[in-house]
């Protein structure tokens, strides 16, 4: 007979006091092969349980307090109807009835989920607050599962936990092509396209540099339904790809800055029309983002040479000078390259975390183009590329550079 993985109790007489603690207490021991006690309740036990376990609380002259477990459940019911009735009100406020998923199925409550994340993703201080009410809604009702005049408030709970759960279903598994393929379509309407010339050939060319961005704010005014939805997933994707980018580059912090403007503008925004303005302004960006991750392209470098080689620059530098410069930023990537895959762990050690410091001193010094550059030039950046190779190295981030 295989061995069971839980323990139990059978009573068949009444438990209280020492005797029912020490019962839960044998039953609840853990060894290998199980993993939990079982408690099977024929006579009642809970009022026992909970007397038993105000006095292993309070001691011997100690009285009940107000969160003491001899306090009968039902008298935190009001708790939680106050946790729930603050977490309606948070979505009535903000246009949507709760209400609208009771007994709702099909395509009404998927309608009804939508209007209800639209709503929330107002702003995001809308959607945190409504989180932060919802799990105390999920707290307060995890205490009276086991009271019956708690079941009375069940569809209203399971209601914030269906809107609760959307949400983070959209922050866990959203998947950007739908959006993107949705923006593009907006994009397509709006952009101003000319027909085949005699230098090209047969078809359609949009040249993005043209769009109508008044009338790209009309469509999408016009044509999306979810606005605020939607424009937390154009976020998602900005939100992305601004963070690889920045991972590979340091040196285009101001972009996130811009970004960080964009969105403080909407989330102040008081008039819901701004919603509108604040697309336009995304997709702006965007358009910034996707020319940015290009430039490598235009200077004849790859992503790590780029991000080297924004860290070594310096204003007014002459053609001739900055071509040197990129090529001080190739050799760089080819040493620091080897150097990385002979030390793996350099971060962890002081000897050689000194080591790597000096290579790139050594290469810095070697191949700066002087002038302009100076002796106190080759230090200070030294620590720059220095910083930069520690943080990507002990973020855990995945260096191209060890290719």
């Amino acid at each position: 007979m295989p061995f069971t993985r839980c323990a139990g109790i059978l009573a068949d007489h009444r438990v209280k006091a020492h005797n029912l603690m020490q019962a839960i207490a044998r039953a609840n021991r853990i060894y290998p092969g199980k993993d939990c006690g079982l408690i099977v309740d024929y006579n009642g036990m809970l009022k026992s349980l909970r007397e038993a376990l105000a006095q292993y609380a309070i001691g011997d002259g100690g009285g009940a307090g107000p969160g003491d477990p001899a306090i009968p459940l039902e008298e935190y019911v009001p708790a939680l109807v106050q946790a729930i009735e603050a977490a309606e009100k948070h979505l009535r406020g903000l246009g949507f009835d709760p209400d609208r998923l009771t007994g709702a199925t099909g395509f009404a409550k998927t309608a009804a989920l939508r209007d209800a994340v639209d709503a929330l993703y107002t702003t995001d201080e809308n959607k945190r607050r409504f989180e932060i009410m919802a799990r105390e809604v999920f707290s307060r009702m995890k205490t009276l599962i086991l009271e019956p005049s708690a079941r009375a408030y069940y569809v209203r709970h399971d209601n914030l936990e269906t809107i609760y759960k959307k949400l983070q279903e959209r922050r866990d598994t959203a998947d950007v092509t739908d959006v993107l393929k949705q923006i593009h379509k907006i994009v397509n309407e709006a952009v101003i396209t000319c027909g085949a010339g005699a230098d090209h050939a047969e078809g359609l060319q949009v040249d993005l540099s043209q769009i109508d961005f008044a009338r790209l704010r009309d469509e999408f005014a016009r044509k999306v339904q979810h606005k605020h939805s939607t424009m937390q997933d154009i976020r998602d994707v900005v939100d992305k790809k601004l963070a690889q980018m920045m991972a590979q580059n340091p040196a285009r912090m101001d972009y996130q800055k811009q970004y960080q403007i964009i969105i403080a503008d909407y989330n102040r925004e008081k008039d819901r029309v701004a919603v509108e303005e604040t697309f336009k302004r995304l997709m702006t960006f965007l358009s910034a983002l996707d020319d940015e991750s290009k430039r490598h392209i235009r200077e004849g470098l790859n992503e790590d040479e780029l991000a080297l080689f924004d860290l070594l620059q310096r204003e007014n530098l002459s053609k001739t000078d900055r071509e040197k410069l990129k090529q001080a930023s190739k050799s760089l990537l080819a040493v620091l390259r080897e150097q990385l895959k002979s030390m793996p762990n350099w971060a962890q050690n002081e000897t050689t975390r000194a080591d790597m410091r000096v290579c790139i001193l050594d290469n810095v010094f070697v191949n700066l183009p002087r002038p302009p550059f100076t002796d106190d030039d080759a230090e200070r950046l030294t620590d720059r590329i220095y910083n930069y190779v520690w943080q990507r190295t002990t973020a855990g981030q995945t260096f191209n550079i060890l290719n």
